[in-house]
């Protein structure tokens, strides 16, 4: 999710609308963070600034802070707003300095997230390790998703101190679907996260890593077009993935592609990359 300070809301700021009439009427430096300037979130955060009217480039600063850290940030006044996984933008709600602009599956339904990732030079030397990663990983992702029990195990497990240190009601309630934005709404999603649903979630779709290569090219983090589809063949090792999935009888969609609509009704099938990265009119 994107969560915006509560100072802002309590000027009305409260999404990307109101976010933009603020930031015209008051003249300053906005500071917003993402967790790595080529991350997911960095990427959430430009394109709902940008489909806001709000240029990340020109309009905002947009820095670098650890997931761990950003609540305490945002309390002190270091920044205006941030995005990042859970269980962050639920702490800054619980803690009430901070309150949820948008999410990002309104951002892009079902969009891609973590990553299981290796360098190359180790699934060439350690093949069955690797496949065994990737079966305990699917296994995983199936156990969590397979009843509400198993969701708040894992919660209540990766709430201890050795992992993210934080309670696990901040962890649950997102994880369960259970939204609420820190201005009195609260609301089921049910397009609430997702970790397997038959191996839909798991499957590493070409286009999905494509899409980040058009977002990196939009924003200034590479000079020239990439052979988009080339580097996603590279690095999304789909003929791995089939093999792992066909020994554990999991589904595999036929085609590498996939069609999505992003919350600006642009479409995004992976056909043509370098005019759909082009195509924005708030680019770097």
């Amino acid at each position: 999710a994107i969560t915006l300070s509560k100072q802002l809301a309590d000027k009305g700021a409260v999404d990307g609308p109101s976010l933009a009439r603020l930031m015209a009427k008051e003249k300053r430096e906005y500071t917003f963070a993402g967790t790595f300037p080529t991350s997911t979130h960095t990427m959430w955060l430009n394109y709902w600034m940008a489909a806001s009217g709000i240029s990340p480039v020109t309009d905002a600063k947009v820095i670098v802070v650890p997931p761990p850290q950003m609540v305490a940030n945002m309390r002190v006044g270091n920044m205006d707003g941030f995005c990042v996984g859970e269980p962050w933008g639920q702490r800054a709600i619980i803690d009430k300095i901070g309150v949820t602009a948008i999410t990002t599956q309104d951002i892009w339904k079902d969009h891609p997230e973590k990553v299981l990732g290796t360098r190359a030079e180790f699934v060439k030397a350690n093949p069955n390790t690797c496949r065994a990663v990737m079966m305990a990983v699917l296994e995983a992702s199936k156990w969590i998703d397979a009843n509400l029990q198993n969701k708040a195990k894992m919660a209540d497990t990766v709430a201890e101190k050795s992992y993210i240190n934080t309670s696990a009601d901040a962890i649950n309630q997102r994880i369960l679907g259970r939204y609420e934005n820190g201005m009195g709404k609260t609301w089921d999603d049910p397009n609430h996260m997702k970790f397997f649903d038959d191996g839909a979630v798991n499957f590493p779709y070409l286009s999905d890593g494509m899409w980040f290569l058009t977002q990196h090219k939009r924003w200034g983090l590479m000079k020239e077009h990439p052979d988009y589809l080339a580097v996603a063949q590279q690095i999304n090792r789909i003929d791995l993935y089939k093999e792992v999935a066909g020994a554990m009888k999991i589904s595999v969609p036929k085609d590498p592609m996939r069609s999505s609509k992003l919350m600006d009704g642009v479409v995004w099938d992976g056909k043509n990359p370098k005019a759909y990265a082009d195509g924005f009119k708030v680019k770097a």
